[in-house]
């Protein structure tokens, strides 16, 4: 198989859409979009360390400048950023694993946010969404979800 043109990556902000949420949740190692589940999402609530996080406007440039200069730095094309309250989206071209991508921004995104919030400890859900994007219809269709379907 050869190298994806991008990956559009996906992850939430720490708390903001937890196991069982009425908007469908993904369970790792299965597929497909899974049912609310109030019982569940009730736990997954009592189980959080820490308050829900949602980004206001500092943060959210903080996130966004970070993963433009990390872009920089690893000498990655970065073709599409949102930043949001509860998640981000970005689609870019890099020379990695989209887990490691994905990993590497939330790293940084966390040491710059601790700025904002030095008490805070959780800032992002584990995980995320990582798509590969192997043809330029897919890569634009990613780009214009990001930039203008947000």
């Amino acid at each position: 198989m050869s190298d994806p043109l991008a990956f559009l990556l996906t992850w939430t902000t720490y708390g903001s859409w937890t196991r069982g949420d009425s908007r469908g949740w993904v369970k790792k190692g299965e597929s497909g979009i899974k049912a609310e589940d109030v019982p569940l999402n009730a736990r997954a609530g009592a189980d959080q360390k820490e308050t829900t996080l949602l980004l206001d406007e500092k943060q959210r440039h903080v996130v966004d400048t970070t993963i433009r200069d990390h872009c920089k730095f690893r000498g990655w094309t970065l073709h599409a950023i949102n930043v949001r309250t509860n998640h981000v989206h970005v689609v870019v071209t890099a020379d990695r694993d989209p887990d490691d991508v994905m990993t590497q921004f939330k790293a940084w995104c966390s040491r710059k946010l601790k700025v904002t919030d030095s008490e805070r400890e959780r800032w992002w859900t584990k995980g995320g969404s990582t798509k590969w994007i192997n043809d330029e219809a897919y890569l634009a269709n990613a780009i214009r979800y990001v930039l203008e379907r947000q």
